[in-house]
């Protein structure tokens, strides 16, 4: 009974299954120092005892034996392409028989009873070996791709083997140079997904029988149907699992591997919600305001790695306790993101680019994590003066962007006693000079931007003399962004052409 429930596609199974990644080490390891045993002792380099090299070579068949069986029951989850896995599968049978047939015939049972067999250990000791290392070769291309091992071949070696010339930069992300005329899915989502998904969704290793290496098989989906809905990015399961805690099953890119940007997965929603097309460019689609400055960092390669601390900041050595899990998850369901800013120094950065319906109700939720919180990305909210104590409560808040929010002078008074704030976003709010001038006592501050806000001129010429330190910008340069929204334009704004007063 429980040998039949092994053998179906059962969780238990599957958590036997993928054991075989482990196991997998074991047979590579012995096998691999039996045959050098071997070697060297024919070389007369190295005296080995016999007992020793049957001892290793026991193991070698054993832990072979045990690793087919965990593949095989790994192999029922499906996602593999199929001749590939055949090949592997009996491959990895085959280096189990050779080693057992090289372990029998140097055992003293059989070397005693039929010496004519000890004729059989040299041949079994190497084909074991060679299978070995094809089966490996395999193994790999199965995990990774094809290509895995070989992606990297170096020159005159390509050449000697007969290999295509490598195509650099195959999957890296690029700067796009006109960002107006980049076809939005072929420029900008398929790079993304080159780097973070293909490796487990592609024509050999297809995860969730899904491949995302094409539009036409991102379109089909997988075994669970449609991964997108076009105009529905939160209804789309391709950005929810993108959205999911990171300790989450779900999750993907999974835990260990490298995560997609917050301008990623904001580029790839909006991709979604203007319709998911194929074959439409940037200038065709409506950038909202909240997009475009991820929009305009692809002019910089749109790297996936997150902004790092700069050294000369404030928060640069500061140190805090492990966030609570329980809180993250909390703001992680309200889909916004919590992204680790430096390892082991439990720092976080906080946005809700996902959630523009975050309001002052929703600004409890920060208060558990008021150490770790460094940054904090509230653009485009229904945040008002009144969730403001909440946020003055995140006593490290080192950058702070409340664009085109309901914040006015009011809000900005709970921000006076924040020792590491450097960086404050006011573009598009009722902050007047008043509040502005206010903020000449902030000791820390840096930077501050209020383009499109009810500041003047006036106001900003009062600040750069009570702070001539500060830098107060205004902005994007008003004519980038008009060629920026021009359908058809020729030429890409800088990005963040500021413009500092």
């Amino acid at each position: 009974m429980f040998l039949t429930l092994l053998l179906q596609a059962t969780d238990w199974a599957l958590f036997l299954g993928r054991f075989h990644p482990v196991l997998v080490h074991l047979p590579i390891g012995f096998l691999l120092l039996a045959a050098l045993l071997e070697l060297g002792n024919r070389l007369g380099k190295i005296s080995i005892s016999q007992d020793v090299l049957r001892f290793i070579l026991g193991w070698s068949a054993l832990s072979a034996i045990f690793a087919c069986g965990a593949g095989y029951l790994l192999s029922l989850g499906g996602g593999y392409e199929e001749e590939l896995l055949e090949q592997h599968q009996w491959q990895g049978i085959g280096v189990a028989v050779w080693a057992s047939v090289a372990w029998l015939v140097k055992s003293d049972f059989l070397a005693n009873r039929v010496p004519v067999l000890t004729a059989l250990y040299v041949p079994a000791l190497g084909i074991s070996t060679l299978l070995l290392l094809s089966t490996g070769h395999l193994g790999g291309g199965l995990t990774h791709g094809e290509e895995y091992l070989t992606q990297y071949t170096p020159e005159p070696f390509r050449s000697l083997a007969g290999m295509p010339p490598r195509q650099t930069g195959a999957y890296e992300i690029k700067p796009i140079a006109n960002i107006p005329e980049a076809v939005v899915y072929q420029d900008i989502v398929q790079p993304v997904l080159n780097v973070h998904c293909i490796q487990c969704h592609n024509a050999t290793k297809q995860k969730g029988k899904l491949r995302m290496d094409s539009y036409e098989h991102l379109s089909k989906g997988g075994e669970n149907g449609a991964i997108f809905v076009a105009g529905k990015s939160l209804d789309s399961e391709m950005l929810k699992r993108c959205l999911l805690p990171l300790e989450d099953d779900e999750h993907m890119p999974p835990k260990g591997k490298p995560q997609l940007s917050e301008s990623q997965v904001a580029l790839i929603g909006w991709w979604i919600d203007q319709g998911a097309s194929a074959t439409k460019k940037v200038a065709e689609l409506t950038p909202t305001e909240a997009i475009k400055p991820a929009l305009a960092s692809l002019s910089t390669g749109g790297s996936s790695k997150s902004e790092t601390i700069p050294s000369q900041s404030l928060i640069q050595n500061l140190e805090v306790d492990a966030p609570d899990a329980s809180a993250v998850s909390a703001l992680q369901k309200v889909q916004v993101l919590v992204v680790p800013l430096a390892k082991e120094q439990h720092m976080l950065e906080v946005s809700a680019i996902n959630f523009p319906a975050f309001s002052d109700e929703q600004s409890a939720l920060l208060s558990p994590l008021a150490e770790q919180i460094v940054w904090l990305k509230l653009s485009d909210t229904r945040l008002t003066d009144a969730g403001m104590p909440e946020i003055a409560k995140l006593k490290n808040l080192n950058k702070l962007y409340l664009e085109r929010t309901q914040i006015s002078d009011t809000g900005l008074q709970q921000l006076k006693d924040m020792p590491y704030l450097e960086l404050l976003n006011l573009i598009g709010t009722k902050v007047t000079d008043k509040g502005l001038l206010a903020l000449s006592e902030h000791k820390a501050l840096k930077q501050v931007y209020v383009w499109k806000s009810a500041v003047t001129e006036a106001g900003i010429e009062a600040l750069k003399k009570a702070r001539p330190d500060m830098s107060v910008l205004t902005g994007w340069d008003e004519k980038a962004v008009a060629n920026f929204l021009k359908a058809g334009a020729n030429a890409a704004p800088d990005s963040l052409n500021i413009s500092k007063k």
